[in-house]
């Protein structure tokens, strides 16, 4: 083996190992464990996300994609919930949606999207635990500590009836008194899983915010540009050093924007830039319902 084939080898194992590091800057794997019931929690969780996908109309499918956005709009859509909560099943579906996006990017963007991956199927686990386990039920009294705005008593009616992984703000109360979020250590609770979630969606946000953006006089910066930006703002604020070298060297290997127009179905920068925009738009909505709660639990961080 040449220097050169030695070189790219060691740089491949490299990103593999520190793909496992994305999303906390220090990650752990939890492959075995959390991926068993993978199958069995997503039959279970499955939402009819009928009135997001009448939002979404106008958006075309594009053949021959697993990604497809006019689902991903469909799904963001369904996710904000009563005046300032965020249902969970839509949340995760969103989700899926953009790991199939990051995929689409390429293998070195595609080892990014399977921590996250690894994220989602960790709150499908717990979900499917709390319904196989209802020992903590979410009462009238208590509810009122998670919901604290205008709509406590819609988000009581709604949630007193419903399991414990329902929304961001029930999957809140429920951990926090059966005592599964340590502001201290390191666990695998759903809380401190969404915070990693909820840092990456920031990121995925701002990239296409960015990647939509026509500017009048200067030249159309490369996805690649764009991307690192984004990450530079939001993600390595939580990375050690190796770590955002790595995803670098991820977003050198990123498709130029001609693959974009492909990738969402559309011929040019504009209509490019308007479909991405409700996108944007919409992700933004479940990001601050998102930081809203976390920030009323001190949650924002979490070890």
């Amino acid at each position: 083996m040449g220097v050169k084939s030695k070189a790219a080898a060691a740089i491949l194992v490299l990103l593999l190992f520190l793909g496992s590091l994305w999303l906390q800057g220090g990650l752990d794997y939890h492959w075995d464990s959390c991926l068993k019931g993978y199958n069995q929690v997503n039959k279970l969780h499955q939402l009819s996300n009928s009135s997001g996908a009448d939002r979404a109309e106008g958006l075309k499918e594009c053949p021959g994609q697993t990604f497809q956005v006019a689902l991903l709009l469909s799904h963001l859509l369904a996710t904000p919930a009563y005046t300032s909560d965020v249902l969970l099943q839509p949340y995760l579906s969103s989700w899926d949606e953009l790991v199939k996006f990051m995929e689409a990017l390429g293998p070195m963007v595609g080892l990014i999207s399977k921590e996250i991956e690894s994220k989602t199927t960790i709150i499908r686990q717990l979900a499917l635990l709390a319904e196989e386990n209802p020992e903590a039920e979410l009462l009238p009294d208590t509810i009122n500590s998670v919901s604290t705005d205008g709509g406590t008593k819609n988000h009581l009616e709604a949630s007193k009836h419903s399991d414990a992984y329902h929304s961001v703000r029930s999957m809140i109360w429920v951990e926090l008194n059966r005592g599964l979020v340590d502001f201290n250590h390191q666990t695998d609770s759903g809380c401190r899983t969404l915070l990693r979630l909820h840092r990456a969606l920031l990121w995925l946000k701002l990239f296409l915010e960015k990647l939509a953006e026509t500017p009048v006089a200067a030249r159309l910066k490369s996805p690649s540009e764009l991307c690192r930006e984004a990450y530079q703002s939001t993600l390595a604020n939580h990375h050690a050093w190796f770590v955002r070298r790595a995803a670098e060297l991820a977003f050198i290997a990123m498709p130029e924007r001609g693959f974009f127009f492909r990738l969402v179905c559309v011929q040019n920068q504009e209509e490019l830039r308007i479909i991405l925009n409700r996108v944007v738009k919409a992700t933004e909505e479940v990001y601050d319902r998102t930081q809203k709660a976390l920030e009323e639990n001190g949650m924002l961080d979490l070890p």
